[in-house]
């Protein structure tokens, strides 16, 4: 198999390389795939409409048809082989006696389990490590971290470090003042020249000089 990535130090901006029309990705955001070898499309995102594969999905359930989404901010880092899956329960109800999705072309008196779950958002500036699998309908605040191999079975707030299987917190990156300040300031939206100027702050820990460079600047 042909690698798509010439190596692990090779990495591709994913807004300027999706197709899929539920997928919505932020500046800058990047996808490093080598061990992985395949596209973050074709291999990361399990089960969303408007893949290669269904992309006729409109004409099979009607223009008005809501389906959940993949959102991911700016700024995010995503590591080979994490998956994002897609599809809310993909009809498979815990609560009755049998979790299998009858079908109605075999099964005349079957109930459509279907659930959705709502649309997956990863927040801005966001590392989501090798292999970590996010469950349908999970929202991941900005500034947090996913370690590898990880489930995320419940949303994370921002700057929070999370892993496990499922994952749990393992720790706030800032302290509650810090983290307000960051989520204040949402230096991911800032023009390209003013983020170059602060650059020195932003690859620091100086929070507080970052946000009275903020306030300074506003």
């Amino acid at each position: 198999m042909n690698n798509k990535f010439e190596s692990w130090l090779n990495n591709k901006f994913l807004k300027e390389n999706i197709k899929n029309p539920n997928i919505e990705v932020g500046d800058f955001t990047y996808y490093s795939g080598y061990y992985h070898k395949e596209d973050f499309e074709d291999i990361c995102v399990s089960y969303l409409l408007g893949d290669s594969s269904t992309r006729s999905y409109k004409e099979l359930f009607g223009e008005d048809f809501i389906f959940d989404k993949l959102i991911i901010g700016k700024y995010c880092s995503i590591g080979s082989g994490s998956t994002f899956l897609l599809a809310g329960n993909q009809g498979h109800r815990h609560e009755w006696i049998s979790t299998y999705p009858f079908q109605t072309a075999i099964f005349s008196n079957a109930r459509d389990g279907f659930e959705r779950k709502g649309n997956t958002i990863i927040g801005n500036d966001v590392w989501i490590g090798t292999e970590a699998m996010i469950m349908p309908g999970i929202k991941i605040g900005d500034g947090a971290i996913i370690a590898a191999r990880s489930i995320v079975t419940k949303d994370v707030e921002p700057y929070t470090i999370v892993g496990g299987n499922p994952s749990k917190i393992i720790k706030k990156r800032f302290s509650d003042k810090e983290i307000e300040q960051l989520l204040e300031i949402q230096w991911w939206n800032w023009e390209i020249d003013k983020i170059n100027e602060a650059l020195p702050i932003i690859c620091s820990n100086q929070i507080s000089k970052l946000y009275e460079y903020y306030n300074n600047h506003n």
